[in-house]
């Protein structure tokens, strides 16, 4: 299999997406990539990933492979879940605290810290509507987040999240309460939780 297979392969595997990290682990020199961009076979969508020219522009999943300890949190989370109507103008990523943010700044994400202690709770996986995986915040770390940060987010977003949590059948109540407790929003979410239930 010469380089060019290798590579639509690998665009085959993973949505019409290639990043140069795919290409160097595969053992094919990135010289490829630009290769390709030059003949039409690709285009440069940001820094380091290629897509094929009838891939969709997934840029979710643009930014999860720039900023890997990034995850999608807050509002951003809650339209991944579906519980929110409202496409995010901006994403809101999550880092442990410590991290260097500032070139993410640059891309107008909005950036949340959280302790390293906290920062793994509730990480899941998603698929974005082009089949691409992000991490995520689940719902239950997500509500838990809005909630801490209610006095800056909006209020119509909260309530009717809450709610549709509380009508769900996948809702695990324990897991949610569990999650409170450790990210210090107890009351706050049993609150909630004791008028929708």
């Amino acid at each position: 299999m010469n380089e060019l297979e290798k590579i639509k392969e690998i665009l085959f595997n993973k949505n019409g997406i290639v990043t140069a990290s795919d290409v160097t682990g595969a053992g094919i020199p990135r010289r490829c990539l630009a290769d390709m961009v030059q003949i039409g076979l690709l285009h440069k969508a940001a820094r380091g990933i290629y897509i094929s020219n009838d891939a969709w522009e997934d840029e979710l999943y643009f930014f999860q492979y720039r900023y890997t300890r990034g995850v999608y949190s807050h509002e951003t989370a809650l339209y991944l879940h579906r519980y929110s109507d409202r496409t995010p103008a901006v994403y809101t990523m999550t880092f442990p605290s410590g991290y260097n943010v500032r070139s993410i700044r640059k891309d107008a994400i909005i950036v949340r810290h959280t302790e390293k202690k906290y920062y793994e709770i509730g990480i899941a996986e998603i698929l974005t509507m082009a089949g691409n995986p992000l991490r995520v915040y689940d719902i239950e770390r997500t509500l838990c987040d809005i909630v801490q940060t209610k006095s800056r987010c909006d209020a119509q977003i909260v309530a009717p999240a809450m709610k549709q949590y509380a009508l769900s059948k996948e809702k695990n109540i324990p897991k949610l309460m569990s999650y409170a407790a450790a990210l210090r929003v107890e009351n706050r979410v049993r609150g909630f939780m004791e008028v929708l239930l």
